[in-house]
């Protein structure tokens, strides 16, 4: 049996998750790292890049999985508290055999996770995953005294990022400068203090910020919503600026703000990206299935299709491989573009939004209203015993509707849809409707709460 392991540790793609104290103890931290080195070293791999968000608990299990890292021989680059995509990238860089990120991202301000990277700076498949977990189920063999792991810091991660970031063909920097957008910035304490203000600054904006501090003691709510947003909000009505961009703790996910000082949603965010992008590069999108509908709308614009992939970043980063995307993502404001790096990037995002509002003088709020408009709704029900039971009533209660299994189900129609799926993150199911009004996406999921009685 894995160390720490209890019923609200949540292991899955998207790394281990758990509350710090209870899931996630330094001893659990240590045996986790030390299983993942030991599938590095399997693999021909010896160096691992470390990393991680602001939360508190982060310096202490820094310590547990080097230290981990280093009994099975590896040699630890210690990148201390970045973005996750500066992590990602940091792997690449380094040509590493894989890379851990302690963040639990969105997660409330008591949990902190461990994310696996691969060598190709990849979050890992279900079927590495898996392999991980069955070495984490019984006991790593160490190293002796003369074959213990190294370490080293890496303390330019940040600086490569912006700079790749900044030279990519799709982001028009001189025009952007020209605009002298003014930002307002929230970082909710996160490790987004450490790049999106530098961002700015290159892109010749004049930023004015909450929350920048890099001490993971959250003001609000982290996840980058828009019922969270308010102060923002306020900031921006404040200070007169064009946007309001907020990223969560790990700096993957940006969510937009009005210049009237209102959360349009994060789905935007990978809409305005897709349209960046498919102004000067033609090709396939990607999303996930819980993806809203003004992304495919900023696709058949530029005459571009859209695949859908289930959640997750790592299904999505394979799917967008697979068929060759020019750019995709996931609606929660992650978006990712594979002339960059395959995995989703907030300052990314951020320069890709600048970029579409440099070339084109509508505010961002008649942006929003020049397409049509959804009303999407999310919510979360206890996750019960049999899915499948679940998913074969909607079909047959729906039975007009396109049916997805992939991830969970998803019931499609042309201008509506439903998503039910068990979290990946939390002990829940997510059940997520779409619709041209609030109304009949507020029908879909009680019709889904309904059948779930």
């Amino acid at each position: 049996m894995t160390p720490g392991a209890s019923e609200t540790l949540m292991v899955s793609v998207s790394g281990v998750r758990g509350i710090v104290g209870k899931d996630l103890t330094p001893e659990f931290v240590a045996h986790q790292a030390a299983a993942f080195g030991a599938l590095v070293r399997d693999g021909g791999g010896s160096a691992v890049v470390l990393a991680r968000d602001a939360r508190t608990s982060g310096p202490m299990f820094t310590d547990a999985a080097r230290s981990g890292l280093q009994s099975v021989g590896c040699t630890v680059i210690d990148c201390g508290c970045i973005p996750t995509p500066t992590a990602q990238l940091a792997v690449e860089h380094h040509h590493a055999g894989g890379g851990i990120i302690l963040t639990a991202s969105h997660n409330p301000i008591e949990w902190n996770a461990l994310k696996f990277v691969g060598a190709d700076g990849l979050f890992l498949d279900q079927a590495t995953a898996a392999r991980l977990q069955a070495l984490a189920a019984g006991t790593v063999p160490r190293a002796s005294w003369d074959g213990l792991g190294s370490q080293r810091t890496d303390t330019e991660a940040v600086e490569r990022h912006l700079s790749l970031l900044l030279a990519l063909p799709v982001v028009d920097v001189p025009a952007i400068r020209a605009r002298g957008f003014r930002v307002a910035l929230d970082c909710v304490r996160g490790a987004g203090g450490t790049a999106m203000p530098q961002l700015f600054e290159r892109l010749g904006c004049t930023v004015t910020g909450i929350n920048l501090e890099t001490d993971g003691r959250f003001p609000r709510p982290p996840e980058p919503i828009p019922e969270h947003l308010g102060p923002l909000g306020e900031l921006v009505r404040a200070s007169g600026a064009d946007v309001g961009m907020a990223v969560d703790p790990d700096v993957d996910r940006l969510a937009l703000v009005d210049e009237t000082g209102r959360a349009i949603g994060e789905d935007y965010t990978l809409a305005f990206a897709v349209e960046a992008v498919l102004r000067r590069q033609r090709g396939p999108v990607v999303v996930n299935l819980s993806t809203s509908l003004v992304v495919d709308d900023a696709a058949a614009a530029h005459g571009a299709t859209v695949a859908r992939a289930p959640v997750g970043e790592a299904n999505v980063a394979r799917a967008m491989r697979a068929a060759g995307a020019v750019v995709g993502g996931e609606g929660n404001g992650g978006v990712m573009l594979p002339a960059l790096h395959l995995g989703r990037d907030a300052p990314l995002a951020a320069a890709l939004v600048l970029d579409l509002l440099a070339t084109d003088r509508r505010p961002l709020s008649e942006r929003v209203t020049a397409r049509p408009q959804y009303a999407i709704v999310k919510a979360k029900a206890p996750r019960g015993a049999d899915l499948a039971a679940l998913y074969t009533a909607l079909e047959s209660r729906f039975a007009d509707a396109t049916r997805d299994r992939q991830d969970g189900l998803r019931l499609s129609w042309p201008d509506r849809w439903l998503h039910v799926r068990p979290s990946g993150t939390e002990p829940i199911v997510r059940l997520i409707a779409e619709a041209p009004t609030a109304e009949a996406a507020e029908g879909l999921v009680a019709a889904c709460r309904a059948t779930l009685a």
